[in-house]
């Protein structure tokens, strides 16, 4: 999944450039941290960090943070309510402001991501996509990219890929200055945080289903092949 003709840049300084930008953001941001925490802990409850699996560098699997924006309220058979039921005004509220996105700076620091590159999508998304479109994953994750100052979740998945591909065939250090630029006009204006008609963003098989791209035994076929990806340990 290598992507061909790596530049100096990507080569030699995006990734000590991440590691000093993250460190010195979770210093500055510190306070800011505490506080979300703080509130977190007194409307959600705990834990505070929501921790998920997600594809990373070369499809490996690794602990994504995040705050909390959703309860764990569950139905009478104990399963988990549907997302726009669980999903509270303070937690719209974190995701509309991109508050509930800085626990990633953890993983910028750490190296299982990058500040600009593909956003880090859900493994049951992963597996429906086609061979090309995971070539996203020959680069490290992004906690912004190219697709998310594009329209974020209010594009198509067929473009939201098709954008990500074209960011790791365009590395380059005024790219990704573009790209954070554009971010956070993007966060002033809270564009394009879920799509049309939707609470959250929609999951790609569904997406897929919902089009009738795949039939339903497709469908529950690849999500059994997310499940056995989702027992690797990270």
């Amino acid at each position: 999944m290598n992507v061909s003709n790596v530049g100096p840049y990507q080569k030699f300084i995006k990734r000590p450039l991440d590691l000093i930008l993250s460190g010195l953001a979770l210093i500055i941001l510190s306070p800011v941290l505490v506080v979300v925490s703080f509130f977190v802990r007194i409307n959600l409850g705990s834990p505070v960090l929501f921790k998920q699996k997600r594809p990373g560098l070369n499809e490996k699997i690794f602990l994504m943070y995040k705050f909390r924006t959703m309860t764990d309220a569950r139905d009478e058979k104990g399963q988990l309510l549907p997302d726009s039921v669980r999903l509270t005004k303070f937690g719209k509220l974190l995701r509309a402001t991109s508050l509930d996105e800085l626990p990633e700076l953890i993983n910028i620091f750490k190296g299982d991501m990058s500040i600009v590159g593909p956003r880090p999508q859900l493994v049951r998304d992963m597996v429906f996509m086609s061979q090309e479109q995971r070539r996203r994953h020959s680069v490290l994750p992004g906690l912004t990219g190219w697709a998310q100052v594009n329209g974020r979740n209010g594009i198509t998945w067929e473009e939201k890929l098709s954008l990500d591909l074209e960011y790791i065939h365009n590395i380059s250090f005024l790219k990704d200055c573009k790209i954070i630029l554009m971010t956070l006009v993007k966060v002033f204006k809270s564009d394009g945080i879920s799509a049309d008609g939707l609470d959250t963003a929609e999951d790609f098989g569904d997406y897929l289903l919902r089009e009738k791209k795949i039939s339903k035994y497709e469908y529950q076929a690849t999500m059994e092949k997310s499940k056995g990806l989702l027992n690797t340990k990270p």
